[in-house]
């Protein structure tokens, strides 16, 4: 089977092909961790041919007998040949204490070492200091539209950028028949699996029914400024409470399995972050949609999910902007530089256009500033440098 580079990771990854470094992939289930793993082997197998590779991928059964950091260790070892070898372990946060193996492994020397993970509490706090910073981690994320035309053999339309707002960007969809049912069926999979073994085994989570109700919220409340206060108040209307401290941790979880984003706002003049109030956005727009459905009422907040996952993926910070009582979608900052984002379904009304022009002009500095929405013909009236763009146009910048 041909393998599809996603060339914008390898980038990132290939200036730490054979650095004295752990290589750390990390990101939700299914985004493709396992694939790139098999991309880096291929591209390392043919710059050193003659070197010993070492693959284990701790979903499979034929690894199940390593359990713990030691027996980890223990295997690499005899696996290890004189000259140079490359690890690759996959899912790494299935052992627990693993670090302590990686540790010894990179001091000793003689392991070129790749691993995935889909847990970020895994690669971080205590374990990032264990390892004294000798690790480079690298997001992996669904496809990007780009990608995802790529991978589906689709010519860039409205038609496919339709498809991908409604089915989202996991790699494994190119395998399925595009049928609707067919594609629900393969997300509930991967949504329990991420539920139960990423969120609820892990964290030893007991109300399955009330996080299962916490991710619906989220999903009808996509891109809504919230709270862990709010929440619980919502919650308690529809008599499942929970304290603010309960679901402030289910979130953590949640976001930690890579299943969600929450988004902070800043200050869009001075720059602080705000303490309370902030917006969730789905990783995946097909796991957004599976809870919430796709209705043209939710076309908004799925195209608004969609840019906040295409700027992260363009390597930005992201905040909610606040300007006094005006907000702004999104502030994206990277390298020091910043730029103003307003997202909208269709501009097809002085009021709206008003609205999500008139908030930007506000904005008292010369970073550029957008509107994005899915009509067909370019605002420029009266916009004084602010550019409206097409999503579709959007999410093709690479």
């Amino acid at each position: 089977m041909e393998l599809i580079k996603r060339e914008k990771y390898l980038e990132k990854i290939r200036p730490y092909y054979g650095k004295d470094l752990i290589k750390v992939l990390t990101g939700q289930r299914r985004v493709g961790k396992s694939y790139l793993l098999r991309l880096i082997r291929l591209e390392l197998e043919a710059i050193n041919p003659t070197a010993n590779f070492i693959f284990i991928d701790l979903e499979r059964f034929e690894f199940d007998k390593i359990r713990t950091y030691e027996d980890l260790y223990l295997y690499i070892k005899t696996a290890q040949k004189p000259g140079d070898n490359y690890l690759f372990i996959d899912e790494i946060q299935n052992i627990e204490d693993f670090e302590r193996a990686i540790r010894s492994l990179l001091s000793e020397g003689n392991c070129d070492i790749y691993i995935t993970g889909s847990n970020s509490a895994v690669f971080s706090g205590e374990i990032v200091t264990f390892l004294s910073g000798r690790q480079v981690v690298i997001n992996i994320h669904s496809l990007s539209f780009t990608e995802y035309l790529l991978f589906n053999e689709l010519d860039a339309s409205e038609q496919s950028l339709m498809r991908y707002l409604k089915h989202g960007g996991l790699p494994y969809l190119r395998h399925i028949e595009n049928d609707d049912d067919l594609v629900t069926d393969y997300l509930r999979n991967i949504y329990n699996t991420i539920l139960y073994r990423d969120v609820v085994s892990r964290n030893q989570i007991r109300d399955i029914p009330f996080l299962e109700n916490l991710t619906r919220f989220l999903a009808d409340n996509t891109g809504s400024l919230t709270s862990a206060t709010r929440i619980a108040d919502y919650m308690k209307s529809q008599r499942n409470s929970k304290s603010v401290s309960v679901i402030i941790n289910y979130l953590n979880y949640l976001e930690q399995a890579y299943f969600i984003n929450s988004v902070r706002r800043q200050d869009v003049q001075g720059k602080r972050i705000f303490d309370s109030g902030e917006k969730f956005y789905f990783q995946d727009l097909g796991l957004r949609n599976l809870l919430s459905g796709y209705k043209p009422t939710e076309i908004a907040k799925i195209i608004e999910n969609a840019v906040f996952n295409h700027l992260v993926y363009l390597g930005n910070k992201v905040y909610v902007g606040k300007m006094d009582d005006k907000e702004i979608d999104f502030i994206a900052e990277q390298n020091g530089e910043f730029a103003y984002y307003q997202v909208a379904y269709l501009l097809n009304d002085t009021k709206v256009i008003e609205r999500e022009f008139g908030n930007l002009l506000k904005i008292p500095d010369h970073y550029p500033k957008y509107v994005i929405s899915m009509d067909n013909f370019p605002i420029t009236s009266s916009t004084e440098g602010i550019k409206h763009i097409h999503l579709m146009n959007f999410l093709l910048e690479e």
